[in-house]
C-alpha cells in the first residue's frame, strides 16, 4: 500500500534515477541518529543520502559524523549574534528553503525535537516535499518541559507525511492526537544501531586522564559514575544541587570516580568548576565527542544524566541510569525499570545512587531485559520506510517488537545479541 493520500506525496522518479533524501542536523544527537540512517542508504544503494548540517551546532554535528566516518555534504553558514530562538529558527528556515529550491530532494528527514528540526519540516513543507520525523511521538505532555523540544515535536507531527515512531508507546502517542494509520511506522531507535557502531570501534580517548581512569576501572581499583546535566532546564540551582551530590558521593564512596563532560555554556561551566573543580576523584572535561563518550558509559557502573539520548543508550551496556528530571519523555525506560527519575533534589540523588553501588543485584535487575528502545536493526527500517514512501519498495517494512531480540554491549566494548 502506498502513501497516495499523504500530502505533500512523494514526486515520480525515472527508471534508474536514484532519489536524494536530505537528513538535516543541526546538533549531535541527531547527527548521531542520522549517521547509521546514512550508512543504510549508502549500504542498499536505492537512495542517495544527503547530509546537511544546518549550522546550529556546526563543529558537534561536524564531529558526530566524523565518529561514523562521514562528513557533511551540505554545511550551512549562520549569523548568529543573540543566539535567541526566533533568530536561529529565522537564519535556519531562510538557508533550509534556498537549499531545498536549488537541490529539491526526494523527501527531508528530520529527527527529534531540535529548533533545526522544526525550520527543516516547515522548510520542506512549505516547498511541498515530504517530511519524514525520525523518533516521532515522544511527549512529555508538558509544553514547559523539556522547552522547547516539546512544542518542537509537536509541531512537526501535524507537518510530517511519514512518523517514524522508536517504540509503541510513541505510537500510541501520535494516535491520541488523531496521528495514526498506513505512515506512522515503529521502527525502534537508530541511537542503538549507533551505540552499537562506535562501540565496536574503541575509539581512542582525547583526554590521557580518561584512559587511565579506564585503566583503573578494568583493574578493579575504582568504579565510574558518568553525569551529564546539560538542559536548560537543569541551570542554576537544579543543577547546583546536582553538583552538591556529586561531591557527597565521591566524598562517602572512596572508590568512585566521576566523569562530568561540562556544557560549554561559560556561566554553566563557572557553576562546575566552582563546587567541583577542587574535589577529588571528579574529572571535568570539555564536551566529549560520540564515540569517546560511548566508549565511557560502556565503562560506568551507573549513570546520572538529564540526557534524553543517555536515557536510551545506557541499556545497551547494561548501565542503570539515574534520570535528573522530574519528568522524561521516555518512559519506556523507567516503565522496564532500566531507568528511575530521581529530579535534582541532592537527598534523593545520593539516596539512590548509595543504593545502587552498593547492591548489585539491584544494578543487574534494572538491565536485565535489554533495551526498550530498539535492537540495532532501526536504521535498515528506516531506509526501507524512506524506499517505500519513494516508491522504491511496494512492500511496508515490518515494524519493531521490543525485547524479540536483545542487543548489549558488555563492558570489554565486544556486543552480544541475543
Amino acid at each position: 500500500m502506498g502513501l497516495s493520500a499523504l500530502v505533500p506525496g512523494p514526486r515520480q522518479f525515472y527508471r534508474g534515477e536514484v532519489p536524494e533524501v536530505f537528513l538535516v542536523a543541526g546538533t549531535r544527537p541527531e547527527a548521531v541518529k542520522m549517521a547509521p540512517v546514512a550508512a543504510a542508504m549508502f549500504a542498499c544503494g536505492r537512495i542517495r543520502p544527503v547530509l546537511v548540517n544546518s549550522g546550529q551546532h556546526p563543529e558537534m554535528v561536524d564531529q558526530a559524523l566524523e565518529s561514523f566516518g562521514f562528513t557533511a555534504d551540505v554545511r550551512l553558514k549562520l549569523n548568529r549574534v543573540t543566539g535567541g530562538q526566533a533568530e536561529l529558527t529565522g537564519q535556519l528556515i531562510e538557508e533550509l528553503d534556498r537549499l531545498f529550491t536549488e537541490r529539491t530532494p526526494g523527501a527531508v528527514l528530520v529527527q527529534g525535537d531540535t529548533t533545526t528540526t522544526l525550520a527543516g519540516a516547515l522548510a520542506a513543507f512549505w516547498q511541498q516535499i515530504p517530511v519524514v520525523h525520525l523518533e516521532a511521538g515522544l511527549r512529555s505532555h508538558d509544553l514547559t518541559s523539556p522547552f522547547p523540544e516539546e512544542g518542537n515535536r509537536k509541531m512537526v507531527g501535524q507537518l510530517a507525511s511519514l512518523h517514524l515512531t522508536p517504540t509503541a508507546d510513541s505510537a500510541a502517542h501520535l494516535a491520541a492526537e488523531s496521528l495514526q494509520g498506513n505512515n506512522v511506522l515503529t521502527i525502534g531507535n537508530t541511537v542503538v544501531d549507533a551505540v552499537l557502531d562506535v562501540a565496536a570501534r574503541r575509539a581512542p580517548y582525547g583526554d590521557h586522564r580518561l584512559q587511565e581512569l579506564e585503566n583503573r576501572v578494568h583493574s578493579g581499583q575504582s568504579r565510574l559514575v558518568l553525569v551529564t546535566a546539560h538542559r536548560r532546564e537543569s541551570w542554576g540551582e537544579p543543577l547546583d544541587q546536582v553538583l552538591h551530590a556529586v561531591a557527597d558521593i565521591v566524598r562517602e564512596r572512596p572508590d568512585v570516580e566521576v566523569v562530568l563532560p561540562a556544557h560549554p555554556n561559560p556561566a554553566v561551566r563557572e557553576q562546575v568548576v566552582d563546587v567541583l573543580g577542587g574535589v577529588a576523584r571528579v574529572t571535568i572535561t570539555d564536551p566529549l565527542p560520540y564515540a569517546q563518550m560511548a566508549r565511557l558509559l560502556a565503562q560506568c557502573t551507573l549513570v546520572l544524566s538529564d540526557s534524553g539520548g543517555i536515557q536510551e543508550e545506557a541499556p545497551s551496556f547494561g548501565v542503570p541510569a539515574l534520570v535528573l528530571r522530574d519528568v522524561t519523555e521516555r518512559m519506556e525506560a523507567v516503565n522496564s525499570g532500566c531507568a528511575v527519575l530521581v529530579g535534582t533534589d541532592r537527598e534523593r540523588i545520593t539516596e539512590l545512587t548509595f543504593h545502587l553501588l552498593d547492591s548489585p543485584s539491584a544494578r543487574e535487575a534494572m538491565t536485565a531485559d535489554g533495551n526498550p528502545f530498539g535492537d540495532g536493526l532501526a536504521s535498515v527500517r528506516t531506509e526501507q520506510a524512506l524506499a517505500w514512501l519513494l516508491g522504491l519498495q511496494q512492500q511496508r517494512p515490518t515494524e519493531f517488537a521490543p525485547y524479540a531480540g536483545s542487543a548489549t554491549v558488555r563492558l570489554s566494548g565486544e556486543v552480544d545479541v541475543a
